[in-house]
């Protein structure tokens, strides 16, 4: 999947996950080890933000900021964030990537 850079060169994404409640709990700690370990590690990784519905906590919305194209596809290779995938595949039943362009960040 190709994605589009903003003016600065900076790759912004919003994920909306689907998660099976019965694993929630096990998925939200797995996604705060991910994060903290993105943004301890790579410097590439401007911002990663996870919230979820208040009405509906297995709703999960990431909003994710990479310095560049070149950050956001290293970001993908990083031990951690594989670990993140294999461990919560079962746990994510619902995935949709939201093509968005920044406006002010």
């Amino acid at each position: 999947m190709t994605v589009m850079a903003d003016r600065e060169g900076r790759v912004v994404r919003i994920a909306e996950l689907q998660i099976d409640p019965r694993y929630l709990d096990a998925y939200r700690l797995a996604l705060a080890e991910e994060i903290d370990a993105s943004l301890a590690l790579e410097p590439g990784v401007v911002s990663l933000q996870a919230v979820c519905l208040t009405e509906s906590p297995a709703e999960v919305r990431l909003l994710e900021i990479y310095a560049s194209e070149a950050a956001y596809q290293s970001h993908l290779q990083t031990p951690h964030f594989l670990k993140y995938k294999a461990e919560t595949a079962h746990m994510v039943i619902g995935l949709r990537l939201i093509p968005v362009t920044a406006i002010r960040i």
